[in-house]
């Protein structure tokens, strides 16, 4: 599935304007930088409540989807500047990690 179909499925808000469209074929669940480099895969959609740089380093690093920041947490801008430099696609949501999870199931990921 497009993420651009998750977007708008869901009703994500844009956190920057990426013009990437990438395909996610799963979801990882995580705040933990370390297991998510260990367990998360190529293609995820990683959700997170986690906003600082880090999180584009490692998103790149896995060649994760794009990024679903949650419980409408404030992301920094250095966070957002360096995910336009790269192309990683981040959200926001209102919706907790179970909400959002449980959306995301119900669209077959």
């Amino acid at each position: 599935m497009k993420i651009s179909e998750i977007r708008e499925t869901l009703k994500l808000t844009d956190a920057i304007a990426c013009k990437s469209d990438n395909e996610v074929q799963g979801v990882y669940i995580g705040d933990l930088l370390s297991l998510v480099m260990a367990k998360a895969k190529p293609a995820d959609l990683w959700l997170t409540i986690q906003t600082h740089i880090n999180i584009i380093a490692v998103a790149d690093l896995i060649e994760i989807s794009g990024i679903v920041i949650l419980e409408d947490m404030a992301i920094d801008e250095d966070t957002l500047q360096k995910a336009v430099e790269i192309g990683i696609p981040i959200f926001r949501t209102k919706l907790s990690a179970y909400e959002m999870a449980c959306q995301l199931h119900d669209l077959g990921l």
